[in-house]
């Protein structure tokens, strides 16, 4: 029997995927902001240069968050194979000692 996600996030894989495509969205802000940042610049415009620099800051802040769900999102993810391949030998490992205790 096998599981099937009702939604994206009902698995580990669904949301990596989603958190990459969040990652991909935030550096694709940054980009922008950045952007928008030299043309305040040329213009002049300070409060609109340190507004667009805190957007910058926290789009920073951001990214990192992401990387960091990422990297947990892999961990749980190999702790679930782990987990799951200890699960999937032990049946292997009593049938192997019944058996063995069987032939005495």
């Amino acid at each position: 029997m096998s599981y099937d996600p009702e939604t994206p996030f009902d698995s580990i894989e669904g949301s990596q995927e989603y958190v990459a495509l969040l990652a991909e969205a935030v550096e694709e802000a940054r980009k922008d902001v950045d952007a928008d940042i030299a043309l305040a610049l040329a213009e002049g415009a300070d409060r609109r240069t340190e507004a667009l620099q805190l957007v910058a800051y926290n789009l920073a802040k951001l990214s990192l968050h992401m990387t960091t769900s990422r990297r947990i999102l892999n961990d749980l993810r190999t702790l679930r194979r782990l987990l799951l391949a200890e699960r999937q030998s032990q049946p292997v490992k009593v049938v192997k000692r019944a058996a063995a205790a069987g032939g005495d």
